[in-house]
């Protein structure tokens, strides 16, 4: 694209320096990335799109990510991760309703809504596939220590499901984003949060 553009096309300097150009180049791209996302969705999400974003080749683009569809997927991961935070109130019940409102704002947003529906998606690519189930087993990890950190107080069950719960906190936020039949009301985090603890605490009432 620019008259610089040709020191880049050395087969690996780029990722031979970590901090330095590479991560340079790294965060120009993914930011740029995750701009597309959000403008454009993922009908318009391109490799040639983003790489004049960011102000780099199309064949820099490529040589690191490999393919769009990996690119969407690393630009899903950086982007989830700047917009959901994993509170610790120190109280189970308020960290799950500060994570479901974090989740529900994130989702209103251009790139929040675009990610929730790219995360839809699925591969008959192999590698791909295991990429995406990356994408979600990280989200799971990051949002578990909310769970574990409940049942270490001995606020949950010590067999608490930790995907399950998760699961069940979150999936009516994202099915009223995507399919837009329902509002998020204001208090529907903390509703879903009371509704989660009362079915887990009740198990072990049993």
């Amino acid at each position: 694209m620019t008259g610089t553009e040709g020191a880049e096309e050395a087969p690996d300097p780029i990722r031979r320096r970590p901090g330095g150009r590479a991560a340079r180049v790294r965060a120009a791209v993914l930011a740029a990335a995750m701009d597309a996302l959000a403008e454009g969705g993922i009908a318009g999400f391109g490799v040639a799109d983003v790489a004049v974003r960011a102000g780099v080749n199309e064949s820099t683009v490529y040589r690191r990510w490999g393919s769009r569809e990996k690119l969407l997927l690393d630009a899903m991961l950086t982007g989830s991760d700047a917009g959901i935070p994993v509170p610790d109130t120190g109280e189970v019940r308020t960290d799950l309703a500060a994570f479901a409102r974090a989740l529900a704002e994130y989702m209103a947003t251009p790139l929040g809504g675009a990610v929730a529906r790219a995360a839809t998606l699925g591969s008959d690519d192999p590698v791909l596939a295991e990429s995406w189930r990356t994408f979600w087993q990280s989200r799971l990890d990051q949002a578990g220590a909310i769970v574990r950190r409940g049942v270490e107080r001995g606020e949950l069950p010590p067999d608490t499901d930790t995907g399950l719960a998760l699961e069940l906190l979150c999936a009516p936020l994202q099915t009223r984003a995507l399919l837009g039949h329902r509002p998020l009301e204001p208090d529907l985090p903390e509703r879903l949060a009371d509704v989660l603890l009362d079915g887990l605490r009740s198990r072990d009432r049993n």
